[in-house]
């Protein structure tokens, strides 16, 4: 359930909305707030995922209101003044509702937040995931868990070719599948992958051992006909190991 509270200075638009939050199943109305001070004691009191905003109040604006809260919860702007809509969505309003507003159109910007809201939670999950991932232990684990695309996959440690940091997430690039992407930091990936099958070799790319074919000027070159390259900081510890498992042949 998607926790809520609705702001509004006026008595008969509060009234329509609460019936609107009451007949969406996937809203729990948490106050009902005639002021930006009211709604602002009942974020204090209550874990709110989601507010209904006028924007033209007395006091202080809706905009105002959500632009002074430092860790805002998803945001709708209800309003009767369209001029207000670009400012609205640049505080990354999940929508603006210009009154008088339907059901049908309630219910399509709650649709919105609702599909924000799953999609925080699965991020939220894939973290926990992420941050409590224990370094595999014994030669008989032969597989990673990837939690991606609602679901958790078993990758075999020898399928994964390299895996590539980007921004928030990680790619797992493999043998014989399609790249698999989950939110998870590419140090802690580092940290649940065993050190004998895989080596940090730049800052956004960890390379399976295996699966290296050449290396030179600052690449690996991959079985799969790809190469990453080698950073500084990697790049010593990267040719000791080359040096010390496959020396190369002198003439």
């Amino acid at each position: 359930m998607i926790k809520c509270i609705a702001i509004d200075d006026e008595p008969l638009a509060l009234r329509q909305i609460k019936s609107y939050i009451e007949r969406s199943p996937q809203l729990e109305l948490c106050a009902l707030c005639s002021s930006p001070f009211e709604a602002q004691e009942a974020l204090q009191a209550n874990n709110i995922d989601l507010i209904f905003a006028d924007i033209n109040m007395p006091d202080m604006s809706g905009i105002d209101f959500v632009r002074g809260l430092q860790s805002p919860p998803m945001v709708i702007f209800t309003t009767a003044y369209s001029e207000y809509a670009i400012e609205g969505f640049r505080l990354d309003a999940v929508d603006y509702l210009l009154k008088p507003f339907s059901f049908a159109d309630f219910e399509r910007a709650v649709g919105k937040a609702v599909s924000l809201y799953e999609l925080k939670q699965l991020r939220d999950a894939q973290q926990v995931t992420a941050e409590s991932t224990p370094a595999p232990e014994g030669e008989n684990n032969e597989y990673i868990s990837i939690k991606a695309d609602y679901k958790v996959t078993l990758v075999r440690y020898s399928d994964i070719i390299y895996i590539e940091s980007v921004g928030e997430y990680v790619r797992l690039h493999l043998t014989n599948a399609s790249p698999i992407t989950t939110l998870f930091r590419l140090k802690n990936m580092e940290t649940a992958l065993p050190s004998d099958k895989f080596m940090r070799v730049h800052r956004s790319y960890i390379v399976n051992l295996e699966h290296i074919s050449a290396y030179a000027r600052g690449r690996v070159y991959l079985d799969n006909e790809e190469y990453v390259p080698i950073s500084g900081n990697y790049r010593d510890t990267f040719r000791e190991y080359i040096n010390k498992m496959h020396p190369v042949a002198q003439s």
